[in-house]
């Protein structure tokens, strides 16, 4: 039996009409794509133990060691909160370590322990063999031409 679906939705809110394609709209496959990778880079860390944030955390320090914490919360694009509880659980797991700047309480420093660069350095692999195979078949100025609309769509969605 063939099921035909409608490729457009009407939306009509407060007197305004919108017409919008239901099967390639551009929130549903970004949000693919974001579940899909995830997904999948969770499955190439499975032995790991780590859990969601963590991997783009190690990642940041494995070029940024030493970071403090209001700087790894912007770069990994969490709340300073989300990245304070993070960083707890990672220190509690043996992945980081926090030491005062000076003595100054409210600059802490986080620095990778050796399982924390070992982790890192696993999470890499995955995250850049699935960028292998998210890309596949893509020419280099295509791939060039996708970063450029990502970092538009990321700076538009940050205004």
């Amino acid at each position: 039996m063939l099921t035909v679906r409608n490729l457009t939705d009407t939306i009509i809110i407060r007197n305004l009409t919108i017409e919008r394609r239901t099967d390639m709209s551009y929130h549903k496959l970004m949000m693919e794509n974001h579940t899909f990778f995830s997904r999948m880079v969770f499955e190439r860390l499975s032995g790991t133990g780590l859990s969601t944030g963590q991997p783009k955390i190690l990642e940041y320090l494995f070029s940024h060691d030493g970071a403090i914490q209001k700087d790894i919360a912007e770069a990994c694009a969490v709340e300073p909160a989300t990245a304070t509880s993070l960083l707890s659980r990672m220190e509690k797991n043996g992945l980081v370590e926090r030491k005062s700047k000076d003595g100054d309480r409210r600059y802490t420093c986080v620095f990778l322990t050796e399982k924390g660069r070992t982790d890192a350095a696993l999470s890499i692999d995955a995250l850049t063999g699935l960028e292998e195979i998210a890309l596949d078949g893509f020419s280099e100025e295509e791939k060039e031409r996708l970063i450029s609309y990502l970092k538009r769509v990321n700076d538009n969605l940050r205004k």
